[in-house]
């Protein structure tokens, strides 16, 4: 009988924010993609509903809190590459994170695995927390979550 070997992935999507477990799930994602020689596409959504209504109506703010995530998961994307992942690529995006992930990130880029982390404990910045159910629930594809 063949041995049974764990399944190899593709492309990984990791979804990061600034929480422990998502530092604990992008370490996970990108040892795993270097292990599987896989492409990394590391996400991270700006999600609106933490800011209040002058910050969500003001796009200077918008903008600036977009570009500081943008730089935020360039810091990733260095991290990764330095570990040796070979094919790595970033994309930000702006609403609810689960949903954007689920029903928009995943249809368009096409990955065989997500890794997220369970939940962020602290911080307005919570983007994955309360979302890992959901995006665990309706993920079209294999859900990692990293505790």
């Amino acid at each position: 009988m063949s041995e049974m070997s764990p399944k190899e992935f593709k492309h990984i999507l990791v979804g990061v924010d600034d929480s422990d477990d998502a530092q604990l799930a992008f370490r996970y994602a990108i040892n795993r993609a270097k292990t599987d020689g896989a492409k990394l596409t590391i996400v991270s959504i700006l999600e609106q509903d933490n800011m209040n209504v002058y910050e969500a109506m003001n796009k200077d703010y918008v903008h600036g809190q977009r570009s500081d995530l943008e730089a935020h998961v360039l810091q990733y994307e260095k991290l990764a590459k330095d570990v040796g992942v070979q094919d790595v690529t970033t994309v930000v995006d702006e609403g609810k994170p689960g949903e954007t992930i689920v029903k928009e990130i995943i249809p368009a880029i096409k990955p065989d695995l997500l890794v997220i982390g369970s939940i962020a404990k602290h911080g307005v910045r919570r983007y994955f927390g309360s979302q890992a159910a959901y995006m665990a629930k309706y993920s079209p594809i294999s859900v990692l979550v990293v505790r």
